[in-house]
């Protein structure tokens, strides 16, 4: 797909670009393209454009690039608007204001998720309702199924808990490898030593 675009060239803090006529696929700064349509400076505000040129290629199905686009609809070559090049920044709110409001959207949050004072100070002595159910009604099966999921749960979070406190220690093997190999370098260091000594 041909596109029209700018090839920068000039010196240091100095740009002046030629318009050309390339492959999308291929690198603006690699000097090959189709066609030179143009030159621009944008510091002494000179402009060449070839006017028959850049309608043939557009009519052809070449695409401008929007900052090219932008320049041919001032020059009055096409007709159409303007594409917004450079992204608007977002207008920023008072830090006072953000932070006020974060801070009453976390009550409202909080506000809603609250338990009743009843459901937070339940004794964990106490049944829940569906255990106290079924041994009511003297189903000894769902009972036990009921109490056995519960204490399964209980088993996960002591096992979660015990993993949390014990520290991560290098197991013995491994630190009496590393103790071997260590001797071994030594031993080696020092017959090295004795064979200098001796020659």
């Amino acid at each position: 797909m041909l596109v029209i675009r700018f090839f920068r060239v000039g010196k240091k803090n100095q740009p002046s670009f030629k318009i050309i006529i390339t492959d999308k696929r291929k690198s603006s700064t690699g000097g090959t393209f189709v066609e030179e349509v143009g030159f621009w400076n944008p510091i002494t505000k000179e402009k060449v454009l070839k006017k028959d040129r850049i309608l043939y290629w557009i009519s052809v199905g070449a695409k401008p690039l929007p900052s090219v686009h932008n320049l041919l609809i001032s020059e009055k070559i096409i007709e159409g608007k303007k594409i917004p090049v450079h992204k608007k920044p977002k207008p920023k709110e008072p830090a006072a204001a953000s932070a006020s409001a974060e801070a009453s959207a976390d009550k409202k949050a909080m506000a809603g998720k609250e338990k009743p004072a009843a459901e937070v100070l339940k004794p964990e002595t106490q049944k829940e309702p569906s255990v106290a159910k079924a041994m009511e009604d003297k189903k000894p099966s769902a009972a036990k199924a009921i109490e056995g999921k519960e204490k399964k749960k209980e088993d996960v979070s002591s096992e979660a808990s015990a993993k949390e406190e014990k520290p991560v220690e290098e197991k013995p093997k491994e630190l009496e490898k590393k103790k071997e190999k260590t001797e071994e370098k030594k031993e080696k260091i020092e017959t090295a030593e004795k064979i200098k000594k001796e020659k």
